[in-house]
């Protein structure tokens, strides 16, 4: 199931509007990652990731997409970046989730769940 085109058209407007505006990219690249479209999604993170470094959230769900296409050591590099990235902005809890995906990634997740 495709998420609404509207939503994503309304995204795509306001990335015409202003196309360095790091929440739009990071709302469209959500947007095509739900829907299934990885290039897409792949290609407003990559963006992100370039033109945004400290835009936090990026991080987490670019890795994640990466590790999705069987990219581990990709993965691997944009969660440890995202590590620096999160402890320098003071976000604990984005370096806490962080840690976490990269710990799955590598399987060191220990956890009982």
């Amino acid at each position: 199931m495709e998420t609404s085109p509207s939503r994503l058209q309304q995204l795509l407007a306001f990335y015409e509007e202003d196309p360095n505006d790091p929440f739009t990219l990071y709302a469209i690249a959500t947007e095509y990652r739900s829907a299934g479209n990885l290039d897409n999604a792949w290609q407003f993170y990559q963006k992100l990731l370039a033109e945004h470094a400290d835009y936090v959230g990026t991080y987490y769900h670019a890795g994640k997409l990466k590790q999705q296409l069987g990219e581990a050591a990709e993965a691997e590099q944009i969660f440890r970046a995202g590590l620096v990235v999160a402890r320098r902005a003071g976000q604990m809890h984005a370096a806490s989730e962080l840690q976490q995906a990269l710990n799955q990634l590598l399987g060191l997740d220990y956890e009982d769940d």
